[in-house]
Formats: structure tokens, sequence, C-alpha cells
């Protein structure tokens, strides 16, 4: 199927410069690609569609001259002219060698500075993929490379770190799982603690906490959870958070789904949370300041119920 191209001619004064930086600006941000000065292509599928409309509006309220033209390519190979000034593949090959340097951090690096490593590439990923209008191969070996390494990092950091299963997620019932053992890998993290918490808040109105040396050795008795092995644990891309939740038909919360967006993304990456910084720093004062998992939870529930209620009040407020 043709592309639907967007064709966008402006002729822009030399002075003031003002509006000149400005649009340059704006056409960076779109990603929009130079035929020759004063001629820019985006495909008309692209999410920044929209930001070049109103561009050709905004130079014309300036006293400018722009039009924005909606064509198809006459031909093939003008079609491959114009996509092949969205080839991303040299950005995607320039990631995956920081990737690449990254790996050979990981032994000697501080555990801050890989998640602030992590972090930093996640955004600049994000960034490539929202700018790659024509996705292939090159995309998905950049995210497979990411998540490899992610994966690194979370087995040098804990070792013990789940694999994802493949396995379905059954529906239960919250009635069947009341005052439990609910066990997990001592020193909990975002996951571990925000399952605790959901557990505490949704399901179990009485639920007893375990926290395991070594999760080989979990009671039979107990509901193991963030291991591998256990009852409830990653699945697929899902964290043990929105596997438990999912599990037991929490999701229909709008709040406690954005949350759920929250834990996943400290956790393994993925959709940035603008919140998610300085809710990690968080967590990890508390790491700092409680030696004991008890005292942890403790400190920590408090800390999910202020964001689930701040997700709940709307936006207007």
């Amino acid at each position: 199927m043709a592309t639907c191209w967007l064709v966008l001619t402006a002729t822009l004064p030399t002075n003031p410069s003002g509006l000149r930086v400005r649009v340059w600006r704006a056409l960076k941000a779109t990603g929009a690609g130079t035929l020759r000065e004063g001629v820019y292509v985006l495909p008309e599928h692209a999410p920044s569609a929209k930001s070049l409309w109103e561009l050709e509006r905004t130079i014309g309220e300036a006293g400018a001259d722009a039009h924005m033209l909606v064509v198809q390519a006459r031909d093939e190979a003008q079609e491959q002219s114009f996509r092949a000034l969205f080839d991303r593949s040299e950005l995607y090959a320039e990631f995956l060698q920081t990737v690449k340097e990254t790996r050979k951090t990981i032994k000697k690096s501080s555990e801050g500075d890989l998640h602030k490593g992590l972090r930093a590439l996640e955004v600049q990923l994000q960034a490539l993929q929202s700018n790659d209008f024509f996705p292939g191969k090159d995309g998905q070996k950049a995210a497979d490379a990411l998540a490899a390494l992610r994966r690194e990092v979370e087995l040098h950091l804990s070792p013990d770190e789940p694999g994802p299963t493949k396995a379905a997620i059954a529906p239960r019932a919250i009635a069947e799982y009341q005052a439990r053992t609910w066990a997990t890998r001592k020193r909990p993290w975002v996951d571990r603690l925000g399952t605790a918490w959901l557990v505490q808040r949704f399901i179990d109105r009485k639920p007893t906490f375990a926290w395991l040396s070594d999760p080989k050795r979990c009671p039979k008795t107990a509901l193991g959870y963030d291991f591998d092995g256990a009852t409830f644990t990653h699945v697929g891309d899902k964290v043990t958070f929105e596997v438990v939740a999912e599990s037991f038909g929490l999701l229909n919360d709008p709040a406690l789904k954005r949350l759920a967006g929250l834990v996943h993304y400290i956790d393994t990456g993925g959709i940035p949370v603008d919140e998610a910084p300085g809710f990690e720093m968080l967590i990890r004062g508390l790491q700092a300041q409680h030696a004991d998992d008890d005292a942890l939870l403790a400190a920590a529930l408090p800390a999910f119920d202020a964001y689930y209620a701040a997700l709940q009040v709307p936006h207007d407020q």
C-alpha cells in the first residue's frame, strides 16, 4: 500500500532569525526529512503529523509563506527515495554500540550508576522508536539488546532475579486467598514491595510475609512470589505485580493499572513514567533506613498508598 506523504514548503525571512530557529526546532521534533531547503517530508501516519500541520499554521500566522501538500509518490523509485530520508539504521547502530560499551562496565559500576545508565538507554531508545516511521529489524534488534542488557544487570545485582515464563495467567478468587503466608526473596525491591502492598490492600485481609534467603527453600504451605518456580512470578513481559493484579481481576481500576505501569518501568523498563525516578529514589532511601524487611515493608506501604491516592485525583484538581 502506497504511503501518503505530507510535504511542507516554507519560505522564511532571514531576519528576524527567531522564526527560523523556532521552525527548525519544531521540524527536528517531528522527525521530518528534508528534500531541500524549505521543503520537508513526513509520512502521514507519523505520530508527529499533527505537529507538522500546526507548524504550517504557525508559519502563516507569523506572516511567512507555507503550504502543506498531501501526495503519493509517483512511482516505486520515488517512494523508496522518500523512505530513505527516514533510514534510522545508523542511529540504531550507534545505540547498539552504546549498549555494548555499557555491558563492559557492569562489573565495575555501582548499582546506582547501572540503573541510571539503563534509564538513559530507555529514553534514548524511546526517542529513536518514536521517530522510526517504518520500523523493521533494526528497531527490534535494539529493543532485544536493551532487554538482554537489563537482564544481565539484574542478574549481576540480584543473581536470583526471576526469568519470565510463558505460562497463562489463571484467574483466581480473592476469597480463597485469605490469611495466607506470602513468601518472596529477602531485601525486597519495588516489584516485591509493590506486590506485598497489593496483596495487603486488595487481596488478603490478614496476610503474613516471609522473606527468603534461599527461594528454593520456600515453605510448601506458603504462596511464593517473584522468584523462579513461584506461584506468582514474571509472565512474558509482565512483572509480578501485574501478574498478581491480573490474576485477581484488579486491573479494571485505572489508578491501579497506572501504578502497575510505574512498578513495571522501575523493575524492568519499558514505557517511561515521569514519576519513576523520584519514586525509585524514595524506595532506595527506605531500603537504606531499614535493614529489617518487615520494617521496610511497613515503611513502604504508606508510599504506595500515597501514590495510589494521587492517581485517583482528577487531573483538573
